[in-house]
C-alpha cells in the first residue's frame, strides 16, 4: 500500500476515534507495525499529528492569547452569535463564558432586552455596559489567557446562581472525547457552571471540531446542544447528531 494511502487511513481513524494505535492500524492495513510507526513519525514531523505512546492523537488547537483570538474566524463567530441569541428569551438569566465567541454573543444581545447576564469574564461584563441587562460579575483569580476568573472564590459565587442558559466556550470538541480546553482549573469552572445551568450550549467554530485539548470539561452528552457554522458536511456532523445532542446550524 502506498504511503499516502496509509497516512490518509491514519487521519481517518483520528477523526473517527480521536486516536490511532500503531498496532491496530498495522493489522487493519496488513503491513508491519514498524512501517506504521515510521509513517506516524513523519506525520508528526509535518505537524499533522501528535505522537503518544503506541500511536498518535490529533494536534491540540493552538492557544493564542485573547487579543489575537479576537481576529480569528470573526465572520463565523458573528453567525454563531446570531444563532445563540435566537435561543434567548426576555427575563432569563444567562451565563456567558469567557472568550471571543461569547463576546460576539454579548454584542449581539438586543440592547433593550430585560435579562440577567452572569459572567466570570470582565471583558464580557464591560461589553454589556450599554445594555439594559443586569450584569453579575463573578470574581476570583484571573486566568489571563481567557480573561476569566477561576479558583475557589469564583466557584463559591457560581454555586449561588441557577442560569437558564450557559453559553460555554471550549478550545476543542470531539464526538468520543467530548469538550476539552487547555487549562485544568478553567475546565473545572466551566464544568461547575454547566452543572448549575438548566441548558448548556457550545457555540464552536469549524477549526475546533473533531479536535482534542489536554483538559476535559464534559462529555458530549453533558451539553444541551452544539451551535455550529453553516456549510459543514453531513459526514462531519453525523457523529454529533448520533450522540443525541441537538445541532443548531450546519
Amino acid at each position: 500500500m502506498l504511503t499516502n494511502r496509509r497516512k490518509t487511513h491514519i487521519l481517518d481513524c483520528l477523526r473517527r476515534d480521536g486516536q490511532a494505535i500503531a498496532k491496530t492500524i498495522a493489522s487493519e492495513l496488513g503491513v508491519s507495525e514498524d512501517t506504521i510507526r515510521r509513517d506516524m513519525r513523519d506525520m508528526a514531523a509535518e505537524g499533522l499529528v501528535k505522537r503518544v505512546h503506541g500511536g498518535v492523537m490529533p494536534i491540540s488547537p493552538d492557544l493564542p492569547d485573547f487579543s489575537r483570538r479576537q481576529v480569528i474566524a470573526t465572520d463565523e463567530k458573528v453567525a454563531l452569535a446570531a444563532l445563540a441569541v435566537a435561543l434567548v428569551k426576555p427575563g432569563q438569566t444567562l451565563f456567558l463564558d469567557g472568550g471571543t465567541t461569547t463576546a460576539a454573543i454579548a454584542a449581539a444581545l438586543p440592547h433593550d432586552m430585560a435579562l440577567t447576564v452572569a459572567t466570570h469574564s470582565p471583558t464580557i461584563a464591560a461589553a454589556l455596559e450599554h445594555h439594559r441587562a443586569e450584569v453579575l460579575l463573578i470574581g476570583g483569580r484571573l486566568y489571563k489567557h481567557s480573561m476569566v476568573a477561576v479558583g475557589a472564590i469564583a466557584a463559591d459565587a457560581i454555586r449561588l446562581i441557577r442560569p437558564d442558559i450557559f453559553f460555554l466556550g471550549a478550545t476543542a470538541v470531539h464526538p468520543l472525547h467530548g469538550l476539552t480546553t487547555g487549562d485544568f482549573e478553567e475546565a473545572a469552572i466551566k464544568r461547575l457552571i454547566a452543572e448549575r445551568s438548566a441548558a448548556t450550549y457550545l457555540p464552536v467554530t469549524s477549526e475546533k471540531l473533531d479536535m482534542i485539548s489536554p483538559c476535559r470539561i464534559l462529555p458530549l452528552e453533558g451539553i444541551t446542544g452544539l451551535i455550529v457554522p453553516a456549510g459543514l458536511s453531513d459526514a462531519m456532523l453525523a457523529p454529533y447528531r448520533e450522540a443525541d445532542v441537538e445541532v443548531i446550524g450546519g
